[in-house]
């Protein structure tokens, strides 16, 4: 990744060249020394003035993004997602390992969904969510413009956010539900054949690594010959420290896996003023991009063993608490450079936090098609690198839609040869009569 200023600060020879004015010298400047006094200066004052209108003032403080009355409920609702998801994540993943996930990114693949969703399963999605109370149309109407102000808000931190309906071309999706998608969040349609998974599967896997700038790759195995719709978000973020760190500075120290056990990690190391919080047995820094509207928040807790503790109390009134209690204080600053993926199959974290229903035979997604439906996986996969120039980090959430399981066959019961039957009381299972039927019309 290059410098943070690069792309927007142009050298000063590519700045004159642009701005070079249009001189005809048709006389001779050579003897005429007053011409060629007012030539300069002509020159000097057009690339002053060309600077002045081509130099971009960025600003150097946090731009605010005025929210409506629906969009701070669901950034309310979001965080309060995005702590509980994250809790559930960590207590079924492995104790030592590393866990990055996006629940912007889960969010929005489970709101397109929840457009064709009805009755108890679209309440279900809602409850997961932790969006009760807010309607899809709002949801959808405050999704769209969210992303258009996050996407614009700091011009040195670049994010995208990408997504896609893909549909088996033999099913028959409802065109309602696709222009919604289309129109609030910006969907790309797709079309992909079960008679041929995996160019399917290729396509999808093209489509992922373009819009995450090629750090998630393959993330989709195979496709399920049940399978008849796939919906996909993808995020990109790519931001430069407000305090970039010096590379040379960068040295190997320990990091301590727990009391008794440490391993050696480039740590990268700088002096800067940064917004902290101490209190309740941990530290809190934020460490901001670009300009300052986003950031890392890094809570470090007093005692290793603490962690799992503060993961499964830390709650969006916990950490506002936190964050509104910071002040600015010099910091010397210690950093691990860090770079990993995760991958993780949501359902099973999904159903306990209450949509359990959307991935039954028992969902009703009669708003995606006439045919029945649901949700058979989420899959969710993320990549992050922080070093001493800043963060690159992409996320990925695909939402499979299957069939549902489909009634047997018709059966054609010919009872045309002997038999045996059986009465019984059902629920003590108590065999009252037992008997065979040799001939139907003997006496």
């Amino acid at each position: 990744m290059g410098h943070g200023n690069d792309r927007f600060n142009g050298s000063s020879s590519s700045v004159i060249s642009y701005c070079w004015p249009s001189l005809n010298f048709k006389y001779p400047v050579m003897k005429n020394p007053l011409l060629i006094i007012t030539l300069v200066s002509s020159f000097s004052m057009s690339v002053i003035s060309c600077n002045k209108n081509d130099e971009e003032v960025l600003p150097i403080e946090p731009v605010p993004i005025e929210l409506s009355a629906d969009q701070v409920q669901l950034i309310n609702s979001g965080n309060e997602f995005a702590f509980d998801i994250f809790r559930k994540v960590v207590e079924n993943s492995g104790a030592q390992e590393n866990i990055i996930i996006s629940p912007l990114s889960i969010s929005v693949a489970l709101s397109m969904v929840l457009n064709g969703a009805e009755g108890p399963t679209r309440d279900a999605i809602l409850k997961a969510l932790r969006t009760n109370g807010i309607s899809t149309d709002a949801i959808n109407t405050s999704y769209k413009d969210l992303a258009d102000a996050l996407l614009t808000v700091d011009k040195r931190v670049l994010i995208s956010i990408a997504n896609s309906v893909w549909t088996e071309q033999n099913f028959p999706a409802k065109k309602e539900f696709i222009d919604k998608l289309t129109e609030y969040y910006d969907a790309e349609t797709k079309s992909f054949s079960k008679s041929n998974p995996s160019a399917a599967v290729k396509e999808v896997n093209d489509w992922i690594d373009d819009k995450t700038n090629g750090l998630i790759k393959n993330m989709l195995d195979d496709l399920d010959p049940n399978t008849v719709m796939l919906l996909i978000n993808a995020i990109y973020f790519n931001g430069k420290w407000n305090s970039q760190f010096d590379k040379s500075k960068t040295i190997q120290e320990p990091f301590y896996l727990s009391d008794s056990q440490s391993s050696d990690a480039p740590m990268m190391k700088q002096t800067s003023k940064y917004k902290v919080y101490e209190g309740d047995d941990l530290i809190l820094a934020e460490m901001p991009y670009g300009q300052g509207n986003y950031v890392m928040d890094v809570i470090l807790p007093e005692k290793t063993e603490d962690l799992y503790n503060i993961i499964r109390t830390l709650t969006q009134e916990s950490f506002d608490g936190m964050t509104e209690s910071m002040v600015s204080r010099e910091v010397d600053l210690s950093f691990p450079r860090f770079k990993y993926g995760f991958k993780k199959e949501l359902k099973d974290i999904l159903t306990i936090m209450g949509m359990g229903v959307a991935f039954s035979d028992f969902a009703d997604f009669s708003g995606i098609s006439d045919v029945a439906v649901l949700i058979s996986y989420v899959l969710h996969q993320a990549f992050i690198d922080t070093n001493e120039e800043g963060t690159e980090a992409a996320a990925v959430t695909i939402v499979g839609i299957n069939t549902t399981s489909l009634p047997p066959d018709k059966l054609f019961l010919k009872l045309d040869h002997p038999f045996i039957y059986i009465i019984r009381e059902t629920t003590t299972n108590s065999i009252i009569f037992m008997g065979r039927v040799s001939d139907p019309n003997a006496q």
